[in-house]
């Protein structure tokens, strides 16, 4: 199963549509995840024209945006929890494994700052913003490939 993984694309003032660079890998993908300030629910049935989609709310989301403060799912197997705002990276990952003790894999935004960190046996992952970069070098949106309940490669890829 390949998973595009996007967050804090705050459209419609970053977001207009899908840009042709995020497009292209989530033509690919069979399932996408978003954590959270898509910001109008229109960006989830946009996505939802290439792959199922999954999200959290983010802050910054309207009323339009149908989506819970928190999910937890199997994708493949692998045990996924999505969360908008992670808190402080000062103790991030004992905070996210606190809060989704079965998981395999959390992944959040909020931050705009891309996260692939690994420990213990618990992945979080923040893939960035692909609209909106902030102090980051570029905009990002992150790829995962799982197979039989294993996140085989994750990776975190520029679109901007």
């Amino acid at each position: 199963m390949r998973a595009a993984v996007l967050s804090d694309t705050h459209a419609p003032r970053h977001w207009k549509s899908c840009p042709d660079r995020v497009a292209a890998h989530l033509r690919g993908a069979d399932v996408i995840l978003h954590a959270g300030d898509v910001c109008v629910g229109a960006v989830l049935a946009e996505l939802a024209a290439y792959a199922p989609v999954h999200a959290v709310k983010g802050n910054n989301d309207g009323p339009d945006v149908d989506a819970p403060e928190t999910l937890e799912l199997e994708l493949a197997g692998l045990r996924v929890a999505m969360i908008h705002d992670s808190g402080p990276a000062k103790g991030r990952w004992d905070r996210l494994r606190r809060l989704f003790p079965d998981a395999d894999l959390v992944v959040f935004g909020h931050s705009h700052i891309p996260l692939d960190h690994h420990e213990d046996g618990l992945r979080i992952f923040n893939p960035g913003s692909p609209t909106d970069r902030r102090r980051q070098p570029h905009g990002t949106i992150g790829l995962l490939v799982i197979e039989e309940g294993r996140l085989v490669s994750s990776e975190i890829v520029p679109v901007t």
